[in-house]
């Protein structure tokens, strides 16, 4: 209970769900994003199975070889999330902060390294309905739709690490928010290890 001005005391009620609002949001936003993914990724098997043209145009290299080199590096940024979080229960803010932003860098290679695969697909003729190896045109919409939506959120979660990164140091942020957006980059990890065998593995020569 804290006293306001004029001596009307104000009651700082804890959440009735046992957990902070920020992180009750944030598992409501992963929840609904789920349902997203869901979705997107139902109809991509639908075009896929419905498709009696559907060829696998991936080649070992450097298609999936870069695919693989993609989830190391954001697996690996799991790992430095999981120590940012741990570092800043510990109160350690340098040490987090450095792991912040060691998980913002591999976030934004994932993303430049994605990015530069799109150009050589685009390079060889891949638009969202046009298919340079004869085979559905529909392989374009779907490939471009799935990685191009877990792209955006990898993009929109590197940006707010930087920005936790920045403000946690200045101890505007606390481990709360910290936690919060590791809630988000977990999700957006796990949403991958869906994509990477169903998008690239599964469309290998």
């Amino acid at each position: 209970m804290e006293m306001a001005a004029g001596h009307h005391p104000i009651v700082m009620e804890k959440s009735p769900y046992g957990i902070p609002p920020g992180k009750l949001a944030m598992w409501c936003f992963v929840i609904s994003d789920a349902v997203t993914f869901s979705a997107v990724l139902f109809a991509y098997g639908y075009l896929r199975v419905g498709s009696p043209d559907w060829i696998a145009p991936f080649q070992f290299f450097p298609t999936i070889v870069n695919g693989l080199v993609m989830t190391f590096v954001l697996l690996t940024s799991g790992l430095t999330m999981l120590a940012a979080v741990e570092a800043a229960k510990q109160g350690r803010t340098a040490a987090g902060t450095r792991w912040l932003w060691a998980t913002c860098a591999l976030g934004a290679l994932f993303a430049v390294l994605h990015l530069l695969e799109w150009r050589r697909m685009l390079e060889e003729g891949w638009r969202l309905f046009q298919n340079p190896t004869g085979g559905s045109v529909h392989f374009g919409a779907a490939f471009f739709s799935v990685t191009g939506l877990h792209l955006l959120h990898v993009i929109g979660g590197v940006i707010a690490l930087a920005i936790i990164a920045i403000g946690f140091a200045r101890g505007k942020y606390n481990r709360i928010d910290v936690e919060i957006t590791g809630i988000y980059w977990h999700f957006v990890d796990l949403v991958w290890m869906f994509v990477f065998p169903l998008v690239y593995l599964m469309n290998a020569k």
